[in-house]
Formats: C-alpha cells, sequence, structure tokens
C-alpha cells in the first residue's frame, strides 16, 4: 500500500477541521455523506442528519453502548440477565454490529430473526408442550416487538377461558401446557383449606358453586348448616366435635377439654340433656341440682349438696353418705330412718339431735325428762335398760319393783329425775295413823307391802 505524504496528511486534516467546523452549522458535512456506507434502515432514518448519534470519532467500541442507549428494553435485560439479550451466554461481550449491521438500505431486515432456528428455550419463556406447534403469529403480533409478547395463561387464552374470570388469573393452577383439556388436578394444600379426610371426595362444585373460588367462608357451618342437628344450639365451631374423616364420628373429650369430667351415667347422657342452649354463650352451672333439682325427692329438704350423698354410678342405687362422720352416728333401727324423717329443713347441720325432737313422748307424758337414751336403746323403743339399783340410790325392792315410773314420778318436765328417798315423801296419803306415829314409816313397814307385815319395835 502506498504512504501517504506529508503534505497531503496534512491537507486531510486541516478539510476534516473545515468540514467539522461546517457540519455544526449546516449538520452532515458533504464529506460524511461520500463515505457513509449506505441508507440506514427506515427505523432509524431521523439519524441520518448526525453520525454522531451512532458513531464517535476514533472510538468504534463505545458504538454498543450508544445503541443500548437508544434500545434501552434491551439493555435493561442484558443488565438483568433476563430476556433473550440477557439469557444468551454470548451477547453481553459480543458487539451490536455483529448481529446488527445498518447502512443497508430502508427495507433491510438488521434483526436476522430466522423462526426457523431461533432458539426460544433462550428467553423467559420456554415453548413446552402444545405451545412447541404452535405458530409464532399465534402469540407475537404483527408491528409490535416480540418482546411484548404476553407470557401469562390469560394474555392468550382469555376468549377461551369459560370461567368469565371468577377463577382468577391463574389458569396454570389446573391447566397443564400439554393439553388445555382435561384439567390437571388442582393443589389445594397450597390454599388455607387444605382437602383432607372425606373433603378429598367432594366435588368441587359443591363447595365452590357459581364458580365462585376465593374469599369464601372456611367454617364448617357455612357448608354444613343443613347437616346441623343441633339446630345451632351447639354454636358454629363444628370442629370441635366433630372430625373430617366422618361427621358421625364425635371425638371430644370431656373430660380433658372441660372442667367436668363425665363419669357412671353421666357418660350415657346425650349432650342436649344438659346443653339446652348455645354451648358457648351458655355456661352451665356445675352443681348437681342445677340438672337435677326435678329428681330430687327430698324436695330441698336436704339442701343442695346432692354430691355429699349420691353418686355418678346411679341416683338411687347407692347413698354413700356416712352419718357415722357426724356428732349423730346412725346405729339400731336409725339407719332404716329415711333423712328426712329428721332433717325437716335444707340445713342439715340444724337436725336435732335430742330424743324427744323426733319421739313424741306418749307413755310417760314428759315426766321422765329428755334423756330417753337414759332408760331405751335405738334397737327398739320397747327395750327398756335403766337399772335402777345401779344407777340410782334408791334400789327398788318390793312392791316397788312392779310399780311404773310415773307412779313416783308424777311431775311433767321436771328440772330433775332426783326425787326423796323417805317413804313419808309418797305415802302420806296411805298413813292410816295421820302422822300420830311420825314419819318413818320403815321402823315398822317394808317394801314387801305396806299393810302385809309389821316390823316389831
Amino acid at each position: 500500500m502506498r504512504t501517504l505524504s506529508p503534505f497531503v496528511v496534512f491537507a486531510f486534516s486541516i478539510l476534516a477541521a473545515l468540514l467539522s467546523t461546517t457540519q455544526a452549522v449546516m449538520g452532515q458535512s458533504l464529506f460524511e455523506k461520500l463515505v457513509m456506507p449506505g441508507e440506514l434502515v427506515a427505523g432509524h432514518a431521523k439519524l441520518e442528519k448526525d453520525c454522531k448519534n451512532c458513531h464517535e470519532s476514533f472510538a468504534q467500541d463505545d458504538q454498543s453502548r450508544l445503541c443500548r442507549d437508544c434500545h434501552k428494553p434491551v439493555a435493561a435485560d442484558i443488565n438483568a440477565r433476563k430476556g433473550f439479550h440477557g439469557r444468551h451466554s454470548t451477547i453481553r461481550d459480543t458487539k451490536c454490529r455483529h448481529c446488527h449491521t445498518d447502512h443497508k438500505g430502508r427495507n433491510a431486515d438488521i434483526v436476522g430473526l430466522d423462526q426457523q432456528t431461533f432458539q426460544h428455550d433462550a428467553t423467559d419463556f420456554a415453548l413446552k408442550g402444545a405451545h412447541r406447534s404452535l405458530a409464532c403469529n399465534s402469540c407475537h403480533q404483527a408491528g409490535k416487538h416480540k418482546r411484548d409478547a404476553p407470557q401469562k395463561c390469560v394474555g392468550c387464552h382469555k376468549k377461551d377461558e369459560p370461567h368469565a374470570g371468577r377463577l382468577g388469573k391463574a389458569c396454570d393452577d389446573c391447566h397443564g401446557v400439554e393439553r388445555w383439556r382435561p384439567t390437571k388436578r388442582f393443589d389445594h394444600t397450597k390454599t388455607r383449606f387444605p382437602l383432607v379426610g372425606a373433603h378429598k371426595k367432594v366435588a368441587c362444585q359443591i363447595c365452590h358453586s357459581d364458580e365462585r373460588w376465593k374469599d369464601l367462608d372456611l367454617t364448617c357451618v357455612s357448608c354444613h348448616r343443613l347437616k346441623d342437628v343441633h339446630n345451632g344450639h351447639f354454636g358454629e365451631k363444628c370442629d370441635t366435635c366433630h372430625g373430617n374423616e366422618k361427621w358421625s364420628d364425635i371425638r371430644f373429650d370431656h373430660d380433658k377439654t372441660t372442667k367436668f369430667p363425665l363419669r357412671g351415667q353421666h357418660r350415657k347422657v346425650t349432650c342436649t340433656e344438659c346443653h339446652k342452649g348455645d354451648i358457648y354463650r351458655e355456661k352451665l352451672k356445675m352443681t348437681c341440682i342445677s340438672c337435677h333439682k326435678k329428681h330430687d325427692v327430698h324436695r330441698g329438704q336436704l339442701g343442695e349438696a346432692c354430691d355429699r350423698c349420691h353418686s355418678e354410678t346411679g341416683w338411687r342405687q347407692k347413698i354413700n353418705f356416712d352419718h357415722d362422720l357426724t356428732a349423730f352416728p346412725l346405729i339400731g333401727l336409725h339407719a332404716a330412718v329415711p333423712c328426712e324423717g329428721c332433717h325437716a329443713t335444707q340445713d342439715f347441720k340444724k337436725a336435732p339431735t335430742s330424743c324427744p325432737a323426733c319421739h313424741q313422748d306418749t307413755h310417760h307424758e314428759s315426766r321422765m325428762g329428755a334423756r330417753c337414751e337414759t332408760c331405751h336403746n335405738p334397737n327398739g323403743w320397747a327395750l327398756f335398760r335403766f337399772d335402777h339399783a345401779k344407777q340410782t340410790r334408791f334400789a327398788l325392792t318390793g312392791a316397788h319393783a312392779a310399780i311404773e315410773c310415773k307412779a313416783c314420778h308424777k311431775q311433767k318436765n321436771p328440772p330433775t329425775l332426783r326425787l326423796p328417798q323417805d317413804c313419808y315423801s309418797c305415802h302420806q296419803d296411805d298413813d292410816a295413823h295421820h302422822g300420830l306415829f311420825g314419819r318413818n314409816c320403815e321402823n315398822c313397814h317394808s317394801t314387801e307391802g305396806f299393810s302385809e307385815q309389821l316390823r316389831a319395835r
């Protein structure tokens, strides 16, 4: 190659300087028009007026930077490593002009996209299933950038969607890419209501009527209200008692969940016998009388502490109150007396413990005082056990042994049972001597008989 003389080089430099000055005033210079290799494509035609739009003098490496300054979406993809330009393994380090050479005329195709060989897997939307056999224009509309094609199912299939938007836009939750129909089984475990137990066998439309899939009521009663045999008495928290496997299986543990364990006959009682209202709003009392008042044969006379005598094994079968632990043990015939026979009021402790309080004295007519137990015992009222010789200082001998108590004890409700022990105190009316022989009757008479035998002086 022939080397230019220094003069020629100097002349070109002067010419370039002049052209540059002229360009600032008149736009593209005649020199640039002479050296431009060809017209730009139609999309870049407006850039022809100034080569600096795409070129910098003596800095070819900056040309790609100028391209990306205009094509900002492509630059963003490259920086974010997404889209075709960002995902491709070599584009990041390749000059733009390597693939997109301009100056080939207004109608030139500088994109260079071969639809037959284009690797769609290098984009953000890899073609799978039935998408592989689709024509490009099925998704990429004419006149729009390929990058602007929709990537969501609803973007292409909205007109094919028979749900009218009621199921949302996540078509791939039910449909697959191999075929639009049949649908794949929806994974309900990813929702707030996983299907377990018998719910797995329920058809979708049973719960999702009118194809309503969002904002459904997740409570049991929202679906099972018609099957509620309790008619709402037990509230709306069905899962407290019922499980998912079978509606009729009751899993509520009354012993662990409540403060009232069910024992004995209580285990056989149906829930509604005690819970007659809303089980959550109406708190039941746990006293026996609150449920068994109508069964109280004592009519309240024995108070409300039923469990002191009765147990859960049976209301009538067993009375377990131990009266021997009280101040009045039940012995003899007292053990067979009904409770209300002595406990006439609801206050157990006020029941009388004296004999006259329960036993009316029809024989002695209250002449013998209130301590009936002195003579009588609880094994039988007629069983007399008083020993006058041992328990008093006046032994009953002779005719005294055959007389009744009231013959001597004549005063009713006496302050004491102690009587005078001299003969005259009792036999004054029988004194045939009218007091002439004094009051020491025993000097002549004995207890064998007042008139049968007289003692010699």
